[in-house]
């Protein structure tokens, strides 16, 4: 089990960004080109730091997105607590190949990141981002709104789309990083959260700095893809 805790599967689908957390289903399968080009340009384990956690993520074929996860709380707007998901949904090619998807946990923050083999609708995402500039997320019809922000950020790559999407919650403020960029014929977008270390644990990964260390991974991942 991680020594390290993300927020809660509730304030994860609070911030619409379900099929960005692990949560979601990429269809896994033989790789063929593209898929054999996912596999030569996605980051592995020894592009990370030692201490650094990494996973790939693989899920299972024929599964609807979000299959098993948490369903999309109501918003005001309507629409927003899943904006951004249902914009990569609406264009998603599936199938082997599509995309390849893998996890970085360092002391501080769990990054998420997709390789895709298609590219984005970036012109959607933003205007999404946009109309949900603010809302209130709702977990029933007759609970208080939770105000949520996505505030855009200064991109570390041309072209790129970074958002911080805050949750003020019980006087509390909690914050996940998203970037989405195409490159060429494909595409990279990822999303970080801040984690909390249990009382205890030993020191084994490197300290995150967020938003900084998400953008450095992105740019990472990003340039070689670039590169390939």
């Amino acid at each position: 089990m991680s020594p390290r805790r993300v927020l809660p599967c509730a304030a994860v689908a609070a911030l619409a960004v379900a099929a960005l957390t692990g949560c979601s289903t990429l269809v896994g399968g033989t790789p063929t080109w593209p898929g054999a080009k996912l596999e030569k340009v996605v980051l592995k384990t020894d592009d990370f730091p030692a201490g650094v956690d990494y996973g790939r993520i693989i899920e299972q074929p024929g599964l609807p997105d979000n299959a098993g996860g948490p369903s999309s709380m109501l918003s005001k707007p309507e629409g927003c607590s899943n904006g951004l998901t249902d914009v990569i949904a609406a264009t998603a090619e599936r199938g082997p190949g599509s995309a390849a998807k893998y996890s970085v946990t360092y002391d501080g923050a769990r990054i998420v990141m997709t390789v895709l083999s298609w590219k984005l609708d970036l012109d959607r995402l933003a205007a999404t981002a946009s109309r949900c500039e603010h809302f209130d997320a709702f977990f029933d019809p007759g609970s208080e709104g939770i105000p949520i922000t996505t505030e855009k950020l200064p991109g570390s790559r041309p072209g790129q789309l970074v958002y911080q999407q805050t949750m003020r919650l019980n006087g509390l403020r909690d914050s996940v990083y998203m970037s989405f960029q195409n490159i060429d014929r494909m595409a990279v977008f990822g999303i970080a959260f801040p984690t909390v270390r249990l009382g205890g644990q030993p020191q084994d990964a490197p300290k995150a700095t967020l938003p900084q260390t998400f953008l450095d991974v992105v740019t990472k991942q990003a340039d070689r893809v670039q590169a390939s």
